[in-house]
């Protein structure tokens, strides 16, 4: 089993789309992971093909623009979904990526778990709706996000899991991937120290997240996903800092899933155990 690994736009914020195809390919990733945003090359089919063709390297993941700063990109709700299965066809890419409802989107939210499987039985794309966060405020948890941050409790057809998100909300990233396993869709590579406040996005093995261990399961699985490496660069001193960052983090996902591999293929890897009972529900967070 070989390893797929992309990097996401989002590692080089602000960079231009040449700068990011030419960075993953010179690298050695296996594929780009758009994050869509306000920057015009990021919405443009003609312009993300022309960097695959440049930089001979695919897309293999779409974001679709729905974080809390590109709220005014590609208009509504459902149409930022339905245009982000649009530019995976168009793209040749594998999964959109998609954040649940904010708190205040109610009518998005009513219909989200639902409309979502819609849109993937509509089109034949897969969407992987992402883990997020209780987002905290002088020491009480807010639920900012419908029907609820973490998927697990819910009908996804896929779901995307992020190590920074679960250590902000202090989950055991090992335990929910083996419970999602059967539909995860898509892996955000990076790593956070569990129960902070900031969405850190470290370089995995930098922080408090079981990420080697839950690489290592995948690896052991077989699993044939995508891992997006998705880390926080912005603190690198210069393009050189930045890319041993990215080279490290590339480094870590293959030698993880490949020691899952080689474990399972002499029988020393450990099965995936049975799904445990998810969180409780939205009714027993404080809002």
């Amino acid at each position: 089993m070989s390893t797929h690994v992309a990097m996401s736009s989002s590692c080089l914020f602000l960079g231009s789309m040449p700068e990011v195809f030419r960075t993953a390919s010179e690298l050695g990733y296996d594929s780009v992971e758009v994050l869509v945003t306000h920057q015009r090359t990021t919405q443009l089919t003609h312009e993300l093909l022309d960097a695959v063709q440049t930089y001979q390297i695919p897309i293999s993941a779409i974001h679709a623009p729905t974080l809390f700063f590109t709220q005014q990109v590609w208009g509504r709700p459902w149409t930022k979904i339905q245009l982000a299965a649009k530019m995976v066809e168009e793209v040749g890419a594998e999964v959109v990526v998609a954040h649940p409802p904010f708190a205040w989107q109610h009518k998005y939210a009513e219909s989200f778990v639902e409309g979502i499987r819609a849109v993937g039985d509509m089109t034949g794309v897969k969407i992987a709706v992402e883990n997020m966060y209780p987002w905290r405020v002088a020491g009480r948890e807010l639920l900012m996000y419908r029907p609820h941050w973490d998927p697990r409790r819910f009908d996804y057809e896929w779901v995307t899991w992020d190590f920074s998100h679960a250590s902000i909300a202090k989950v055991d990233s090992l335990v929910a991937v083996r419970e999602l396993l059967p539909r995860l869709g898509h892996v955000h590579l990076t790593d956070g120290n569990d129960g902070g406040t900031s969405d850190e996005h470290l370089v995995p093995g930098h922080g408090e997240q079981p990420v080697a261990e839950t690489l290592q399961l995948l690896g052991a699985s077989s699993w044939e996903g995508v891992i997006g490496v998705e880390i926080n660069t912005r603190g690198a001193d210069d393009d050189e800092a930045r890319d041993a960052m990215l080279a490290e983090s590339l480094d870590f996902a293959r030698t993880h899933m490949a020691l899952g591999a080689a474990q399972s293929a002499e029988g020393t890897g450990a099965e995936p155990a049975e799904p445990t009972e998810g969180p409780e529900g939205p009714g027993s967070h404080s809002v």
